[in-house]
């Protein structure tokens, strides 16, 4: 037919141009709360040029508890030993590159959007690297038999032996923290441990305590983010980040396709309780964001983040362990 037509750009289509959007949108992103744990303060006033080491020392009791003196006999001598810890400084970053003619003619703000992104690359880091310490500690727990809901089995050697076939509940918070107290782990805020795990491993524990109507205290204040409630003297996070299965390094991590979780029947996964001086972070140069000099005449630039420090488990024995799994033999 004559005429003008759509489907023509000279005889209609040109009548309509699409037009993009002012507002910023940006893929969805996942609750990162392991580095704000790191909790040993020393380690984040490192500085540069102290080389690429960051010690620290424990120092054990006394070799011989004293007691009673008899009225003739010398005062016992003893002595204590002390071990040396250290965690290694390393660089840690990533880039976008751009040009120049997309800065030129992009209608959103190229740096705006490329700095947003790096910045939640960055946090993702940091949590991979919390969460790997933590996951060095040596006491594992599970339940007692699998299947207790009353009673757990600790593990001193980093490995779990019990295959664990039932969900975090009620019973088992309360055998953990007591196994903390007698243990002499020191509390990690106040009075009060923390705990951290993903979303769903806490969901049987929290519909548990709705049903005695005890998880949420009147005007209690939430210290840590993403803190879901206290219970029991603990303080319980939540975070999606890490993936169920856990993160097996930093160099190859990827949330949404590792598959390492060692529950297989669905019902759990782990969760870290813990007290104070658990995650150093030692810090050379903090995060921070930088461009590249252009090159190519200002047609090539670059935007990254970069950082020098990094993350050490402060007490790596069973001993002094500040850290408690709840996990499952794989």
């Amino acid at each position: 037919m004559a005429g003008q037509l759509w489907s023509v750009a000279a005889e209609g289509g040109y009548m309509y141009s699409d037009e993009l959007s002012d507002v910023i949108r940006l893929q969805l992103q996942p609750l990162t709360k392991f580095r704000q744990l790191c909790d040993a303060e020393d380690a984040v006033d490192k500085g540069l040029h102290r080389g690429a080491k960051f010690y620290w020392d424990v120092y054990s009791n006394v070799g011989t508890q004293g007691r009673r003196l008899s009225e003739t006999g010398p005062i016992p001598e003893t002595g204590f030993t002390l071990t040396q810890k250290s965690l290694t400084v390393v660089e840690a970053g990533n880039s976008v590159p751009y040009t120049g003619l997309l800065q030129s003619l992009a209608k959103h703000d190229v740096v705006t959007i490329i700095d947003k992104t790096l910045k939640d690359d960055a946090r993702k880091y940091f949590d991979i690297e919390a969460f790997l310490q933590f996951k060095n500690t040596k006491l594992r727990v599970a339940p007692t038999g699998g299947n207790s809901t009353t009673a757990v089995t600790l593990d001193t050697n980093g490995t779990c032996s019990t295959t664990n076939n039932v969900a975090l509940g009620t019973g088992h918070v309360k055998a953990i923290v007591d196994l903390m107290k007698e243990r002499n782990i020191p509390t990690a805020r106040g009075d009060d441990y923390g705990c951290i795990g993903h979303v769903t491993t806490f969901r049987t524990f929290k519909n548990q305590m709705e049903s005695i109507n005890q998880y949420t205290e009147t005007g209690l204040a939430h210290i840590y983010r993403g803190e879901m409630g206290r219970y029991e003297a603990t303080r319980f996070i939540e975070q999606n980040y890490i993936p169920k299965g856990g993160a097996a390094d930093s160099t190859t991590f990827d949330p949404w396709t590792t598959t390492q979780d060692p529950w297989n029947n669905g019902l759990s996964s782990w969760a870290f309780f813990f007290g104070s001086d658990r995650v150093a972070e030692a810090q050379c140069i903090p995060e921070e964001i930088r461009a590249k000099i252009p090159s190519d005449f200002g047609r090539s630039k670059a935007i990254a983040w970069y950082y020098l420090g990094g993350f050490g488990i402060v007490h790596d024995d069973a001993l002094n362990s500040r850290i408690v799994m709840w996990d499952s033999a794989t």
